[in-house]
């Protein structure tokens, strides 16, 4: 048996799903050897999964930013300080996941200096920020 021909636009279209598809986890662009029905990123991410703690840091950045104006923009320490109290620095890696998920989903922007970044390979300080 051969191989099926594919079409420019077949093509095309697994290119752009293969781009857009994120880790369930961390909400990084999942590595281009990953296969179509991989939901993990990595072993790491697969082990942990998305949890109430991931869950209760959507809601929380997406409270804050309902809280402020529509041209404002929250840190992800933000949100781990309203749910961590004094343990909040260990949220913050959790809340930059949350960000990620979230703009994976379209609800969310990450920006630094302002301008809009890649959240897979942003580094250093973020804002978040509704889309605009």
């Amino acid at each position: 048996m051969g191989r099926a021909i594919r079409t420019e636009d077949d093509a095309a279209r697994s290119t752009a799903a293969h781009a857009e598809r994120t880790c369930a986890s961390c909400g990084r662009r999942m590595p281009a050897n990953a296969g179509p029905e991989t939901k993990w990123c990595s072993d790491a991410c697969r082990r942990h999964k998305v949890d109430d703690t991931d869950r209760h840091l959507e809601r929380t950045i997406d409270a804050l930013l309902d809280a402020r104006a529509a041209t404002s923009t929250i840190c992800p320490s933000d949100a781990a300080r309203a749910i961590g109290g004094d343990t909040w620095r260990d949220l913050m890696e959790p809340a930059r996941r949350a960000a990620r998920r979230m703009v994976a989903r379209g609800e969310v922007e990450i920006t630094q200096g302002g301008s809009v970044v890649d959240p897979s390979t942003a580094k250093g300080p973020i804002r978040i920020r509704r889309p605009r």
